[in-house]
């Protein structure tokens, strides 16, 4: 698939927001792609999950044993790359903050996984996942998402294959341009905000 593509699947399930939005991380930006509405067509979030797939290099691609997410926002998108792949999908929770696998999920030692993310925005939360990937025995080899939207920052410690990069601007709450500040802020993720020290999605 090709960018415009890409974009014309977020268009077409009205994903692509524009206004006054506070990410999950805490920054602040005009645009916001809700993947959540994405993924809610099981055709579309098969589509974008076979194109994903064929991005990531052959060689690497075959070494792909399981694809862990972190929940709640990469459950989807994990489970349809574990479709495109052939391979288990699972997904770490943080029930008292950190990530961990529950609900009886396994990871033989060493087996080879692919992290899967819906957004990286800070990268924050994909590390979190893959210590707890690792702390469980696995070996993450690469990590994905359906969007990156750090403006190339992240740096998840392993190949990381976006599907799409979205450049778009983010400020810290006291450092927000005119036009921006003008707008009444939404939160249109699913979580409520979290304490001031506590981990977040990012």
């Amino acid at each position: 698939m090709t960018e415009d593509e890409i974009l014309a699947e977020f268009r077409a399930a009205e994903a692509l927001l524009e206004g006054h939005f506070i990410l999950s991380s805490g920054l602040h930006s005009p645009r916001y792609l809700q993947c959540a509405r994405v993924l809610m067509d099981p055709r579309r979030a098969a589509r974008l999950a076979e194109a994903l797939a064929a991005a990531i290099p052959a060689d690497l691609r075959g070494r792909i044993e399981a694809v862990v997410a972190p929940a709640m926002g990469g459950v989807i998108a994990g489970h349809e790359m574990g479709r495109a792949l052939g391979v288990d999908a699972m997904f770490v929770e943080r029930p008292t903050g950190t990530f961990e696998l529950r609900r009886g999920f396994r990871l033989a030692p060493g087996q080879k996984v692919l992290l899967m993310e819906d957004v990286v925005t800070t990268g924050l939360s994909s590390r979190e996942a893959i210590a707890a990937v690792r702390a469980a025995g696995g070996d993450v080899i690469a990590a994905a998402a359906l969007v990156d939207r750090s403006n190339g920052a992240a740096d998840l410690g392993v190949p990381f294959f976006p599907l799409i990069r979205l450049d778009v601007p983010s400020y810290s709450a006291d450092a927000l341009p005119p036009e921006l500040a003008a707008l009444p802020a939404e939160k249109p993720g699913s979580r409520k905000a979290p304490a001031a020290d506590e981990a977040v999605h990012a």
